[in-house]
């Protein structure tokens, strides 16, 4: 985990979304230094936290884990809200990929709102430079919208 001092108005300023694209790529290098094909995910939190993790190797593959399942729990345990996420793999040395969220991914960011933002592909750039959009906006009609007692509306 990476504190960060909080700002009192944009949760996820350029800067902290900066930091948690870092964070990502820096743990993809120091726990797999010779691994290309890996990845690993980074969530920046509503106090500036930001918390990280990877998939473990399985060996049945309808058990494995999205990247990004370590960092939510972690948000949970702290009691932190996600105000953004970015997941990554190593295509290459030195050479990242941006992920968009999975569908199930999206479903679990979507308990902290639809202003979460994830990082997905520049459209029409490099690959691995994230663009940044709204959970909302990766999920222009998300099922539960239709229920007053949740936060989409």
């Amino acid at each position: 985990m990476t504190p960060i001092d909080p700002a009192p108005t944009d949760p996820a300023p350029p800067e902290r979304l900066a930091a948690t694209v870092s964070a990502c790529r820096e743990l993809i290098e120091t726990r797999f230094p010779d691994d290309v094909e890996r990845g690993a995910a980074a969530m920046l939190l509503d106090d500036g936290t930001i918390v990280t993790g990877t998939a473990p190797d399985v060996a049945n593959p309808s058990v494995e884990l999205c990247h990004e399942t370590e960092p939510f729990a972690a948000a949970f345990r702290l009691g932190r809200t996600i105000v953004a996420s970015v997941c990554l793999a190593r295509e290459a040395p030195s050479r990242f990929v941006v992920l968009s969220p999975c569908g199930v991914c999206r479903e679990r960011l979507a308990g902290h709102g639809p202003d979460v933002r994830v990082a997905v592909p520049q459209p029409g750039g490099d690959r691995g430079d994230p663009a940044w959009i709204t959970l909302g906006e990766a999920l222009p009609h998300y099922w539960a919208a239709v229920f007053d007692d949740v936060a989409w509306r």
